[in-house]
């Protein structure tokens, strides 16, 4: 395909040497013929790619319908047992843990399925069971309050104490590019969950919101939660206490 026209007002391209020559017909474009060359244009490419794949083991479970015979928000099947009901999925979460340990269950093992990392005095540290990306961790005080304000002061410093581990933590195992780490306070403000305040701490990659997030509203999460679990647990047991 040539770059040039006849008619009475034209531009010519012309490649000679490695330099590009814009021209019209005011000028004199015969010394620049010599040793030219045409511009190549590439072959089309097929607009159909091969066929990918992304493997989600972990929907297995909601796909055959394994995973829906849970009763109430936040109770695992392993913690099914315990009879009560918050209306709140945290402390629904926290009273089966209590209820599961005693019954029997190890604390660590009640513990560990509904994913709680770190226990404070006041606060504790949990892995989010619906992430935004693997790591998404979230601090929370064991009182159900809805007000950063309103928690006594022992709590809210425990809650920036435990933010800051698991700053630490994520930085440890996941190396992000960055971090998002905050409060939603209300419904407003997008709060899942406003009745009980709870801290995000989200580890961030460049290029991580991609058509999946932006067209699908689907997160393609590459870890499954129990690995990020054990991960996140091993790199605790060596974390300096603050």
């Amino acid at each position: 395909m040539d770059e040039w026209s006849t008619g009475k007002s034209f531009r010519i391209t012309i490649v000679s040497e490695g330099q590009q020559f814009q021209l019209s017909t005011e000028t004199e474009i015969t010394p620049f013929l010599r040793g030219a060359r045409r511009l190549q244009h590439p072959a089309p490419v097929a607009y159909t790619l091969e066929m990918e794949r992304l493997w989600t083991p972990w929907r297995y479970a909601y796909v055959t319908g394994k995973d829906k015979g849970t009763p109430k928000n936040g109770v695992p099947a392993a913690l099914a047992a315990w009879p009560g009901e918050t209306h709140c999925v945290f402390c629904n979460m926290l009273a089966a843990v209590e209820y599961g340990v005693a019954h029997g269950m190890p604390q660590d093992e009640a513990d560990a399925a509904v994913y709680i990392l770190e226990r404070g005095r006041t606060c504790f540290l949990v892995l989010n069971a619906f992430p935004y990306n693997s790591g998404h961790l979230m601090v929370l005080p064991y009182q159900h309050e809805a007000s950063l304000a309103a928690l006594p002061d022992e709590t809210a410093a425990e809650l920036m104490t435990l933010t800051r581990q698991a700053e630490r933590l994520l930085r440890k195992v996941y190396r992000p590019d960055g971090l998002n780490l905050g409060l939603n306070l209300g419904e407003s403000a997008g709060a899942g969950v406003a009745e009980h305040l709870h801290l995000h701490a989200v580890p961030r990659w460049s290029g991580d919101n991609n058509f999946m997030s932006v067209l699908g509203e689907t997160r393609i999460l590459p870890e499954m939660l129990t690995e990020s679990y054990r991960r996140l647990r091993e790199a605790l047991a060596t974390e300096p206490a603050e």
